[in-house]
């Protein structure tokens, strides 16, 4: 009996076809947050470190999670990186040179990831291993239908359920308690590790980096609103007369106070209050610390600031396309990094469904992230290229990467170039066309003009020779006084003999040579 194996050739532990590892583990359903970021400073900030950097994640992931949720522009940015994936077409493709069983494999693996719940969810809980450094998702109900397990039921669990063990392998395990931790069950875990910085597990993600923006930013935030609390109000000063008891001075005071907030209250009889003109101060160094955190979480967020923030001074559209260019940068290594993380899934589901199949045979999830060219663009420079510079050496396949047209399979139908009818004027013509290209066509609808051009006939006799025959009948009759009306009576009793395609093609002809004589001796 062939043993089944996740990616990690761990054997499957059939306990995770029934119920989910933190079923088994009460002490989560009864974990609340810590909330470190209160009182947060800079004696406390550097322990909640360490610990991570021990394997205690606990502090350090709720942090984290404070982080995104007291900072918008934290969030905003975090935001735009991850959702960007959400963007990116996908599909499952064979290995290189595949044989038919291959590409059958990669078609139904592709039909089993569409049937996947939530896909989109699943990629967006995996990227939360961008700021955390990992994402776990637990799958909790797998199902049998038509012969196939398939995931039904994946949920992402809080950062804080986790540990890592730096001394033995840095690997990820379930903090229930133990010392090292539980390891995670095969076949029951998703588990993302994103190398957004290099590192530990702890260390490697973004917001490792963004902490200390985060206390710099909520330092100055503090202090703005207690600037604008004291400086933004007036001074106000009570006097009480002498012997006034506690009653009466607690009184005046509540009125002081008050009347800082609602402009009103009471104060005794005797009593006085005089208000002072507000201290004056400025506000900007305060705006400029909150400017500088916001700048720098947008550099290492999304590598840049211009796809952000706009101040009207720095911000060009030239420097905000050089920024996009690094946003896509960051978005092809974050879709390299999920394609790894899918991998793996791919590999526990030929697993549990008894395909053995070697990893580097194996079908695998593509994101396509070419930046594709502007097509009006690109086909004109193809076309230059391969009409005037002569290149002959493109490849196809290529220019349909480049443009983003994928090659038609399986005999579909294409879209074809309609195929325009030859002209006869060379006005109709493309420049570029040689006159020996001008030859062949004039040969292919036997035109007689250029018949008469080739046997270096004289324009003039070849024009008449086209034109004589429509002409004649009416010089002929004007030469013998014949009225005008008499004339044309003449020429339409003898245009029975000219059908209307024998007149059209005269036409045709001595347009033709005309434009020829024209361009030949334009500069004679």
């Amino acid at each position: 009996m062939v043993q089944i194996v996740d990616q990690y050739g761990r054997p499957l532990n059939r306990e995770v076809l029934k119920s989910p590892q933190t079923a088994r583990v009460a002490q989560f359903t009864r974990q609340w947050p810590s909330h470190p970021s209160l009182g947060l400073n800079m004696r406390r900030l550097p322990h909640i470190l360490q610990a991570a950097e021990r394997g205690d994640l606990a502090a350090q992931a709720d942090l984290f999670e404070d982080m995104i949720e007291r900072d918008g522009h934290i969030f905003s940015e975090m935001a735009k990186r991850k959702n960007a994936l959400l963007t990116l077409d996908w599909s499952i493709e064979p290995p290189e040179n595949a044989t038919a069983e291959e590409r059958k494999l990669a078609e139904m693996v592709s039909e089993w990831m569409k049937a996947l719940p939530e896909f989109e969810d699943i990629t967006l809980n995996a990227a939360a291993a961008i700021g955390h450094g990992f994402s776990a998702q637990e799958i909790e109900r797998w199902e049998l239908e038509d012969k196939v397990w398939l995931p039904t039921k994946i949920v992402l669990r809080p950062h804080r359920w986790f540990s890592t063990t730096p001394d033995e392998n840095d690997e990820i395990r379930l903090s229930d308690g133990s010392m090292n931790g539980a390891e995670l069950w095969p076949f029951g875990w998703l588990v993302h590790t994103h190398n957004a910085k290099s590192g530990f597990i702890a260390q490697s993600g973004l917001y490792r980096v963004l902490v200390w923006p985060y206390l710099f930013k909520n330092f100055s935030l503090r202090d703005l609103a207690e600037f604008l609390e004291i400086y933004g109000l007036p001074m106000r000063l009570g006097t009480y007369q002498a012997g006034a008891t506690d009653n009466e001075r607690d009184a005046l005071l509540q009125a002081l106070v008050t009347m800082g907030h609602d402009a009103a209250g009471i104060i005794p009889e005797g009593t006085t209050i005089d208000f002072k003109d507000a201290a004056s101060g400025q506000s900007d160094p305060f705006v400029t610390m909150i400017d500088w955190a916001e700048r720098t979480q947008s550099k290492v967020i999304l590598g840049g600031t211009l796809t952000s923030q706009a101040d009207g001074k720095t911000s060009t559209n030239a420097l905000g396309n050089v920024h996009n260019e690094v946003r896509h940068d960051i978005l092809v290594a974050d879709a390299r990094q999920l394609e790894g993380f899918y991998r793996g899934f791919i590999r526990m589901l030929l697993g549990i469904n008894g395909y053995n199949v070697s990893s580097r045979r194996q079908p695998r999830l593509v994101f396509d992230t070419r930046a594709l060219e502007n097509l009006k663009d690109f086909s004109e420079g193809v076309a230059t290229l391969v009409e005037r510079a002569g290149v002959e050496t493109i490849p196809v396949s290529w220019v349909h990467k480049k443009a983003g047209i994928p090659e038609p399979k399986n005999g579909e139908p294409v879209l074809k170039r309609q195929q325009a009818l030859p002209q006869v004027g060379l006005s109709q013509l493309s420049p570029y066309r040689s006159f020996a290209a001008l030859s062949t066509i004039t040969d292919e609808i036997d035109d007689p003009a250029q018949v008469a051009l080739d046997n270096a006939q004289s324009v003039p006799d070849a024009i008449n020779a086209a034109m004589q025959k429509l002409i004649a009948p009416l010089v002929t009759a004007l030469r013998d006084g014949t009225s005008p009306d008499d004339a044309l009576d003449i020429v339409a009793a003898s245009y029975p003999t000219l059908d209307d395609t024998q007149l059209q093609q005269l036409l045709a002809q001595a347009l033709f040579v005309a434009d020829i004589w024209g361009r030949l001796n334009a500069d004679s």
